[in-house]
């Protein structure tokens, strides 16, 4: 098994895969070979993680917050 990384595109009516010509050389693949294909979506980890951050106010007052917290003032 081989991992290489495609493009979808859109092609009349239908969508298509594209493969780079050397992964295609590199695994002696030829035009009309069948294959099985695997779709992994590419996501944003982080943002799926932890979410999009959302501040109320500036960022000075964020600070003077934080440095409230840490310092106990």
């Amino acid at each position: 098994m081989v991992e290489v990384e495609g493009q979808l595109k859109k092609w009349g009516n239908s969508f298509a895969i594209r493969i780079s010509k050397n992964k295609v050389r590199e695994n002696k693949m030829k035009v009309n070979e069948k294959f099985k294909l695997i779709l992994i979506p590419e996501k944003n980890v982080l943002k799926e993680t932890f979410g999009t951050g959302k501040f109320r106010g500036s960022t000075e007052k964020l600070l003077k917050q934080v440095d409230k917290e840490l310092y106990n003032d």
